[in-house]
């Protein structure tokens, strides 16, 4: 039994933040930006949206496109480092707001890396008979960490959802190999005090080598070529990161998935998103080989090749 991905939904919210408004704000540019991170805009929950407004949302839609009711989950599980509060996790509140009344909730902490960890912790469950449905979501409201006067980090982040409900899926389809992985010495680097903060030259040494090198592993892992990759979704950090997997991956531009102009770095919402994105665009399709590849505070990182469709 191979455990893939049976439905898909995200939510974004409306209030749209420009390179031109972090301008007035701040000593910044729109060029600047813009050739640095590849970032033009990126999306801002107001103050009457918490992080799990956004992940009831996505769900929501998840759930929809599955095909299943609420009843049928059997485990929720939301990667997230902005949590409405410390507990209830947002995985309960978003239980209750689904009436998902036989789903065992928890919230996983891997920052961007969490959708990753989130699907290969739904696998374990799918695979060995113990669970049918697994709802995984991926949600930030990274606004509310972020220090708006801190240049570095300010022009970087965005708020969003995105979640899958996995579940069995047919022979050949669906998770083909992953990695995992986790550096803690290099969490002095990427960490959260009362905003987040950021050594952005290490961290961005660390990401151009790790993603590289887990996209390629994931592939040999499944006994495929970088010829066989139909589409990358990278975590939507920073174009010049994602352009050097894409490199290491030798796909043309056209295969590789990019959000981050339009919604920024929303963390473990990323990945998801993109594919949606991708999947609205018709780019995605039934039996392609989708590469997906995160890293993040922790450090972490995270790669799955998967085969898709149900």
């Amino acid at each position: 039994m191979n455990a893939g991905i049976k439905g898909i939904g995200r939510y974004l919210p409306e209030r749209i933040l420009t390179n031109k408004e972090l301008e007035q704000r701040m000593d910044t540019s729109d060029e600047w930006i813009r050739t640095m991170t590849g970032i033009e805009e990126r999306r801002i929950a107001d103050d009457s949206m918490d992080t799990s407004d956004m992940a009831y949302e996505a769900a929501l839609k998840a759930i929809e496109d599955a095909n299943i009711s609420p009843e049928e989950i059997d485990l929720i599980l939301v990667a997230t480092v902005t949590p409405d509060q410390p507990f209830p996790t947002v995985s309960c509140i978003i239980q209750e707001r689904l009436g998902a009344k036989k789903a065992a909730a928890m919230d996983l902490s891997a920052a961007c890396a969490g959708f990753m960890y989130g699907m290969v912790t739904a696998k374990q469950f799918i695979e060995s008979g113990t669970y049918k449905h697994v709802l995984v979501v991926g949600v930030e409201k990274l606004s509310k960490i972020t220090d708006w006067n801190d240049r570095n980090t300010a022009v970087l982040f965005g708020d969003g959802a995105g979640a899958v409900v996995m579940g069995p899926v047919s022979e050949g389809r669906g998770v083909l190999s992953f990695e995992l992985g986790a550096d803690g010495t290099g969490g002095k680097h990427l960490y959260q005090d009362e905003f987040i903060i950021m050594n952005g030259r290490e961290v961005f040494k660390f990401a151009v080598r790790q993603m590289g090198e887990s996209a390629v592993n994931v592939l040999e892992k499944a006994g495929l070529s970088k010829a066989d990759v139909d589409m990358l979704v990278p975590h939507q950090a920073n174009i010049r990161i994602m352009e050097a997997s894409r490199q290491r991956l030798e796909l043309p531009e056209e295969k590789m998935s990019k959000t981050v102009n339009k919604y920024g770095n929303t963390s473990a919402a990323s990945i998801p998103i993109s594919i949606v994105e991708e999947l609205e665009a018709g780019k995605i399709k039934d039996d392609d080989l989708i590469v997906m590849v995160g890293f993040g505070g922790g450090l972490t990182w995270g790669a799955i090749a998967l085969r898709w469709g149900k």
